[in-house]
């Protein structure tokens, strides 16, 4: 039997179950920052097409054509969100200091849904902590997955 369409079965099998990525509901809040790594994000897989394309890697080209929607998608939603200077609220874009039941103290910086990364000490809009956070000040008590937190610093 010949071998000579295999990897082309292969590949169509493959891009058939790449599947799209998921975008959020949520509002598509983002920092400057944000929205600087949004279209980093684009040139470098435009870049990256451009090579695949050149290869002829049906499967990256399909994964790169499927980041390139969501990112296209997340840029055209984008809205950048700056707190106002000065503010003594939590709002989207600040950084909060919590003082945990442990006396232990946490920082996070509030920004949207892709730019978030915890261990960085960055959080989401849309968790479960920046939503107990926002419109508090310092002095204010969260609980948040059963664990109480104090507002030290904006």
């Amino acid at each position: 039997m010949s071998r000579a369409f295999t990897k082309e079965d292969d590949d169509t099998e493959a891009i058939a179950m790449i599947g799209e990525r998921p975008v959020s509901a949520e509002r598509n809040l983002v920092t400057a920052e944000g929205l600087r790594q949004i279209e980093a994000e684009m040139a470098r897989l435009r870049d990256e097409l451009s090579q695949a394309e050149k290869s002829q890697e049906r499967v990256a080209v399909a994964t790169i054509l499927r980041d390139l929607r969501y990112w296209t998608s997340r840029r055209e939603t984008a809205e950048l969100s700056e707190p106002e200077a000065g503010s003594d609220v939590v709002r989207f874009g600040m950084t909060v200091v919590l003082e945990g039941e442990d006396g232990k103290r946490r920082t996070w910086r509030i920004v949207g849904e892709d730019e978030a990364d915890a261990a960085k000490g960055s959080i989401s809009h849309v968790s479960p902590m920046a939503r107990a956070l926002f419109g508090k000040r310092v002095g204010d008590v969260v609980t948040v997955a059963g664990k109480e937190w104090e507002v030290v610093g904006l």
